[in-house]
C-alpha cells in the first residue's frame, strides 16, 4: 500500500517557524497534486495548501503570507514551511497527494504554538 509520513511537528513558541515534511512511497511525479490539512481538537479537517505537478498552489486564508508548499518529485517529498505560528495554528497537521483517480493521506503530525 502507498505510504505517506509527515514529520516535523512539535511545540514552538508564537512567532517561531516550523518545517513539515512528507515522505512519499510512490513517486511523486505520477502524483497531480499534494495537499497539507489540518485538524484541531473538536474541529473537521481543513485544507491549508495545495500544490500541482506544474507548482501551481493554493493557500486558505488564514495562512497566506505565512506558510509555503513545495514538492521535491526527486527526493519524492512534500514540505509545508510554516513562518509567524500563531496559538491557533495548533492542530494535527496530515499530508495527501492525489495521483489520478485515487488519493492517499498520512497518520499526521502534531504542531502546538504556545508560550
Amino acid at each position: 500500500q502507498v505510504q505517506l509520513v509527515e514529520s516535523g511537528g512539535g511545540l514552538v513558541q508564537p512567532g517561531g517557524s516550523l518545517r513539515l515534511s512528507c515522505a512519499a512511497s510512490l513517486t511523486l511525479f505520477s502524483v497531480d497534486s499534494m495537499g497539507w490539512y489540518r485538524q484541531a481538537p473538536g474541529q473537521q479537517r481543513d485544507l491549508i495548501a495545495r500544490i500541482t505537478r506544474g507548482g501551481s498552489t493554493i493557500y486558505a486564508d488564514s495562512v497566506k503570507g505565512r506558510f509555503t508548499i513545495d514538492r521535491d518529485n526527486v527526493k519524492n517529498t512534500g514540505y509545508l514551511q510554516m513562518n509567524n505560528l500563531r496559538p491557533e495554528d495548533t492542530a494535527a497537521y496530515y499530508c495527501n497527494a492525489c495521483p489520478p483517480g485515487e488519493r492517499y493521506w498520512g497518520q499526521g503530525t502534531q504542531v502546538t504554538v504556545s508560550s
